[in-house]
C-alpha cells in the first residue's frame, strides 16, 4: 500500500481496534501531535445563535393535504 495512503489510515476510527493495527505508545504519541483546534469549537447556544436556517419567520408546520 503507498506510505501516504496507510498513514491517512492509521487513526482512522474504525480501524484502531485491529489486532496488531496500532500499539498503544504510538497512538498516544500520534494523538499528542495532532494540532489544537479548542478555538473553532462552540456550545450548542451559540450554534443557535449563528445558524443560517430559517428562523422563526419559517411556518410551524406545513398546511394539511386534502
Amino acid at each position: 500500500m503507498h506510505r501516504d495512503s496507510l498513514s491517512k489510515m492509521r487513526l482512522d476510527r474504525r480501524l484502531l481496534h485491529r489486532r496488531g493495527w496500532i500499539g498503544p505508545n504510538e497512538l498516544e504519541q500520534e494523538l499528542t501531535s495532532l494540532p489544537d483546534c479548542a478555538d473553532k469549537a462552540m456550545t450548542l447556544g451559540e450554534a443557535d445563535d449563528s445558524d443560517d436556517g430559517p428562523g422563526d419567520d419559517a411556518p410551524a408546520e406545513a398546511p394539511p393535504l386534502s
